[in-house]
């Protein structure tokens, strides 16, 4: 049940938020042994929001939009009394006395919280396991990983637990396990969505996984309500991102790149994302196939995600260092070599690569690229191949390019490939998110399945 139904009924009074928590535990509990997805379960939480929801509706005084909803979120966020300990043994235990930006926005509306979702330590890399919770596996092959570093979040959306879920993305960690685990993920334009700033800056978005388009477009209206505490946010426009979400792409210029100048996708991935591609232009959109190559920009994203997660983690002491995932560690000892001239010339790429960006969407309205080279690998694996891809971002070389560029992208799902989910990733121009959402619903229309994860 989406999101939207959900409220439709909560108002019809045929439906009532505490039965749709208890629904989600009973799921919960019958998925979360072989998904591992979890990291806090706080089921008298839950409770207390539903039943609060339950009478709100039966005053016919809902907060919002998403009022008795379960919203699972990722532990990269601060919810007041749930510690905050990001995948990591070397953070502290103590609740957290704050809410994160999008974590307030969603209680204001209404929304019930009662877990949170497993993450990579500190949300470095584009899986889902580490020291502090272990390996987080994929609904439609418990073999496979679901992705990360939104992992867990996608994993309970795609096995039914929850319509929503939050997470962040600085490199593809919304995207990644969207398309490995097929669900909905967008990453917002930066400073659409008010957040904690960080050392990864413009890197990092604040966003969320859902079942489909619309779902996300009724949650990014929340997300982006104002918040004082991020001076980087754009002024507030109250876009409801629900509107026009069925007016189709006819007439919008797609340009379609099948590799963005990584040659790396699979064949059979390619294949099923060229039928997306196809969709669009039955749908009447004009799409153009366009050489479009970002791997220059790969070294640049090295440096700035070394001397992110350096700058993040340079407070810890000799014992937690030694205590991180070794290879982030490994990540951190190696950014202590670059110099101030190296991360001012990846800032310089960088603007020249956005400013590319920016004169390519005066051509083109959207583009169009594979979410991921390749179906989901083996869980436990920081990569599928270790001599083709050493590092996590030699494996989605899709997603990053446009974190450094600031743009708002989606990955949608569009069909499977032996039985694995793929999908489609579509790309707008800074605070594109309407059209994204448009051309997203056309796919989703064309790829309607019934299809369920054997763990739903």
């Amino acid at each position: 049940m989406s999101a939207r139904e959900m409220t439709r009924r909560f108002a019809a009074g045929n439906l009532s938020p505490v039965e749709v928590l208890d629904a989600a535990l009973v799921q919960l509990a019958k998925v979360e042994p072989t998904l591992n997805a979890t990291c806090l379960l706080d089921e008298a939480c839950g409770r207390r929001m539903a039943q609060a929801s339950a009478d709100r509706w039966r005053r016919g005084e809902p907060l919002g939009a998403l009022d008795g909803v379960p919203v699972a979120v990722k532990d990269t966020a601060h919810v007041i009394g749930w510690p905050t300990r990001i995948g990591s043994l070397a953070t502290p235990t103590a609740p957290s006395t704050i809410d994160t930006p999008g974590v307030a926005r969603l209680r204001e509306a209404g929304a019930v919280f009662f877990c949170k979702t497993n993450t990579p330590e500190f949300g470095w890399k584009g899986i889902t396991h580490g020291p502090l919770t272990g390996t987080t596996r994929n609904p439609w092959d418990p073999t496979r990983t679901t992705g990360g570093s939104s992992g867990g979040s996608a994993a309970l959306v795609a096995a039914g637990v929850v319509p929503l879920a939050t997470g962040g993305d600085g490199g593809g960690s919304i995207r990644i396990p969207a398309a490995f685990s097929g669900v909905f993920g967008l990453k917002p334009s930066y400073g659409l969505v008010p957040n904690f700033t960080g050392s990864l800056g413009p890197l990092a978005v604040y966003g969320g996984l859902s079942r489909d388009a619309a779902d996300t477009a009724l949650l990014l209206r929340i997300l982006s309500n104002p918040d004082a505490r991020d001076p980087f946010a754009v002024p507030h426009r109250d876009i409801d991102y629900l509107t026009g979400l069925q007016d189709g792409v006819a007439g919008l210029r797609l340009a379609w790149s099948p590799d963005l100048g990584f040659p790396i996708v699979d064949p059979a991935v390619a294949t099923g994302v060229v039928g997306a591609v196809e969709a669009l232009s039955k749908a009447g959109a004009l799409v153009e196939t366009v050489t479009l190559d970002l791997s220059g920009a790969r070294r640049a994203f090295d440096v700035i995600w070394g001397a992110g997660f350096l700058g993040m983690l340079r407070h810890l002491t000799d014992a937690q260092r030694a205590a991180l995932d070794p290879a982030l560690l490994q990540v951190i000892v190696a950014a202590q070599d670059i110099t101030g001239s190296e991360l001012q010339a990846a800032h310089d790429e960088v603007r020249v690569l956005s400013a590319k960006m920016q004169l390519f969407h005066q051509q083109f309205d959207l583009l169009l690229t594979p979410s991921q080279p390749l179906t989901a690998f083996a869980a436990g694996q920081d990569t599928p191949d270790a001599q083709r891809f050493p590092d996590w971002f030699d494996w989605t070389p899709f997603t990053w390019p446009f974190n450094l560029t600031r743009q708002p992208a989606a990955s949608v799902p569009c069909g499977f490939v032996d039985g694995l989910p793929i999908g489609l990733q579509i790309v707008g121009p800074m605070f594109g998110e309407r059209l994204i959402l448009r051309a997203c619903q056309v796919v989703e229309t064309a790829f309607a399945t019934s299809a369920r994860p054997a763990m739903a």
